[in-house]
């Protein structure tokens, strides 16, 4: 018999087939005792927002105008497409005819087709995405200028 431990010991028998022997572990007594139970107090944190890097706002901010042009597009066309179902277009039209015989204001109402509806409404997006994040990373330059001053923007931060 060869010990290596206190607690557990090996027995090794020459005469029997080779195989595993698992070592008695000792009991283990448990406690009686119930667990308190305590108030959860969420943790606070505090934080300071000092500083914003430029190349991420520029990223975030084209990506999120991006999607509002898209939005921007679409919107354009369903509204077209609801207002031709409700023969708007044409009632403008017949109301143009019936005051211009001569058709000099006629060519305005070409406008109103939905080629040039879509258009002017992507050059609006795409204004929009241009102006967008160019004045949010100029926002970001001028955050850090002012951060510095004055030490950025404090934030309390709760773990519930």
């Amino acid at each position: 018999m060869e010990e290596l431990d206190d607690d557990i010991e090996i027995r090794v028998d020459t005469n029997a087939p080779r195989r595993p022997v698992i070592p008695e572990l000792p009991e283990v007594e448990l406690a009686d005792t119930e667990p308190e139970i305590v108030d959860y107090q969420p943790r606070k944190v505090e934080l300071v927002m000092s500083q914003l890097d430029p190349w991420a706002v520029m990223k975030v901010t084209f990506l999120l105008s991006v999607a509002f042009g898209i939005a921007t597009v679409l919107s354009a066309l369903l509204v077209w497409l609801l207002l031709n179902s409700m023969h708007v277009f044409s009632g403008i039209q017949n109301f143009v005819d019936s005051i211009d015989r001569s058709g000099a204001i006629a060519s305005m109402v070409e406008y109103l087709e939905l080629p040039r509806v879509l258009a002017l409404s992507t050059v609006v997006a795409v204004a929009n995405v241009l102006i967008i994040t160019a004045l949010s990373t100029i926002g970001a330059l001028i955050y850090n200028l002012v951060a510095r001053l004055v030490g950025g923007v404090k934030m309390t931060l709760l773990d519930i």
